[in-house]
């Protein structure tokens, strides 16, 4: 079975233009099950039957896999059946009867006004990688962008005199305004400190860390809690955090949910929907609840 997910892998990069993060789950998932099939004796994918798929789903509840972990898989099976299929490598769709368990949408944890404010009043230094992380934390509030989408951000992606910036994936690309402040701090950053810090003159990545390589998920999880104790922040809080912030604030000021929903990414408007159910009174509460002066 490995040369299917072989050539399925194949398909996602070349047809559907996965991204690398999309591709590596879905290998993930699918060898998973595949291990799970040999343990059960079944090697040759024409032998799988929708009672063995249904038996790891089964499984994977057993061992107490979250919902949302359990609906990936399924979605994982579904679409290697549907390529298998659309090959002619199987005949028949084994996962028909699989269906995802319903997943709660829990209300995401969101920072005060307060403590955002606080979080990017920490690196006010004029050192290089204070410059560096103070532009870093403005774009990520201002844009709502993922840290994924941060850290690949090239040079040509930023438009300091409109005020915007082009997030660019495998299907899509779209456009992000930012304002002032998010403005003042790339301006610095690009007056000399980014050319400073950056090992390859011929780099086009926007941010770098300080060895001057391109600014990892990691490097920056380390950044953001460095600052988050520095401000004094009790909640565990992640570059997600501020995603979730982004889009909470600008719900509660008024913004409608298509332009949020455009701006975040969603592909599906109902993602965006949670935050319209974090009501004033809501957030006001988490703030009272968070703020040690609440």
């Amino acid at each position: 079975m490995d040369e299917y997910i072989n050539s399925f892998m194949t398909y996602l990069h070349n047809v559907k233009k996965m991204s690398e993060n999309t591709e590596l789950s879905y290998r993930r998932d699918l060898n998973k099950v595949v291990k799970y099939l040999k343990e059960q004796g079944i090697s040759e994918i024409g032998k799988v039957t929708s009672t063995h798929l249904n038996g790891y789903i089964i499984n994977l509840e057993k061992n107490q896999f979250s919902a949302a972990t359990i609906s990936r898989n399924i979605a994982s099976l579904k679409a290697f059946y549907h390529y298998l299929l659309k090959e002619g490598i199987v005949s028949e769709d084994m996962t028909e009867e699989l269906h995802a368990p319903k997943i709660e949408k829990k209300i995401p944890e969101i920072l005060s006004m307060d403590e955002v404010v606080r979080l990017l009043e920490q690196p006010s230094g004029d050192s290089s990688k204070e410059i560096r992380d103070k532009a870093m934390l403005e774009l990520l509030y201002a844009t709502g962008i993922r840290v994924t989408e941060l850290i690949t951000l090239k040079t040509v992606d930023v438009n300091l005199n409109m005020g915007y910036i082009v997030c660019r994936d495998a299907n899509k690309e779209r456009i992000i305004p930012f304002g002032n402040e998010a403005k003042k701090a790339l301006v610095r950053y690009l007056g000399g400190t980014r050319e400073a810090m950056v090992a390859d003159p011929e780099s086009e990545y926007l941010f770098a860390n300080c060895s001057g390589q391109q600014m990892s998920r990691q490097g920056f999880w380390k950044l953001i809690k460095f600052y988050a104790k520095k401000a004094g922040i009790a909640a565990d809080i992640t570059p997600h955090t501020l995603r979730h912030s982004f889009a909470a604030h600008l719900v509660e000021n008024g913004a409608d949910l298509r332009s949020v929903q455009e701006m975040l990414g969603h592909s599906d408007i109902s993602t965006t929907q949670i935050y319209a159910h974090m009501n004033h009174s809501h957030i006001k509460e988490v703030y009272a609840k968070a703020h040690p002066r609440g």
